[in-house]
């Protein structure tokens, strides 16, 4: 019986490792073997958080109440913004980003992140990310996302759009159940840095040959490993980093930019501890849908 267990010596560094470790790419023709292209998730690749997205639909299909939702959002809503690293709010993230799926098969989780994703993530994929994704996989590279994301539902989207793969964080299960703990921490920050040496190591990347993509200055640390790195619809602190460091940034947002900067993108797995304003920012955008 397979059983992926918790390491008690957690942090960014056994986390990048777990994530590396998990990974699992598809084959490619043709392939430049030294170069990848690693692209975040939330607000990167898509609008708005997968995680918070996937909470709805589970929430949807009756797997938990409306409360227990909104729970979930503002537990996780939000040192996204603040790019907030207290020791405190990242363990109470990494003890309730996977609770509410304790006791479900992974086999169930993987079915239900594809059918929530066909019905509520697809249209919301940046076309000018997913260009980009592309323009790599037509240069013979592969591109992986690396996301706090757990990494059943982010494999999930990597295979919906045809990509190599993807680093997330990973849960613990037993015969495979989840157990609603985490194995390491959670690929946040730091943990994505270290993700993606582990990958190199075990691919035979040149970093110096890769890119990175993000939206966040949290990711500063992915961002500032690879030889070329892209701001995309960036937040303040990384577009002033961007600039000082002649990094290339892209903004796809539209007519919904200012209301995108202003929402503490609620519920990204890294994320925590938000407050009244979180919740009346979610309240208004899911009310005007």
């Amino acid at each position: 019986m397979k059983r992926l267990r918790r390491r008690q010596d957690d942090g960014p560094e056994i986390a990048g490792e777990v994530a590396a470790a998990a990974a699992v790419a598809m084959p490619m023709a043709d392939p430049d073997p030294t170069a990848a292209a690693f692209f975040d998730v939330d607000n990167t690749m898509m609008r708005g958080a997968s995680i918070y997205h996937f909470a709805r639909g589970l929430a949807s299909r009756g797997l938990f109440t409306t409360k227990d939702l909104l729970k979930f959002a503002l537990g996780q809503a939000v040192f996204r913004v603040r790019g907030d690293e207290n020791p405190e709010h990242i363990a109470q993230a990494r003890e309730t980003a996977l609770a509410f799926v304790a006791g479900s098969r992974v086999e169930e989780i993987v079915r239900l992140g594809e059918e929530i994703f066909d019905e509520a993530m697809a249209d919301r994929i940046w076309p000018g990310t997913r260009a980009l994704a592309q323009s790599h996989l037509d240069a013979g590279q592969r591109v992986w996302l690396v996301t706090a994301t757990p990494v059943e539902l982010a494999r999930v989207i990597a295979q919906r759009l045809g990509l190599t793969g993807a680093l997330g964080t990973v849960s613990e299960t037993v015969d495979g159940v989840y157990t609603g703990r985490l194995v390491g921490d959670l690929l946040h920050g730091p943990a994505k840095a270290e993700a993606v040496r582990a990958l190199a190591r075990r691919e035979g990347l040149d970093l110096s040959r890769c890119s990175a993509y993000s939206d966040s200055a949290n990711d500063l640390p992915l961002l500032s490993l690879v030889g070329h790195a892209t701001a995309i619809n960036p937040d303040g602190e990384l577009r002033e980093h961007a600039r000082e460091n002649k990094w290339d940034i892209k903004d796809f947002r539209t007519g919904r930019k200012a209301t995108m900067i202003a929402l503490p993108i609620a519920a990204g797995a890294g994320a925590v501890a938000g407050g009244v304003a979180a919740a009346v920012a979610l309240r208004r955008l899911y009310r005007s849908k």
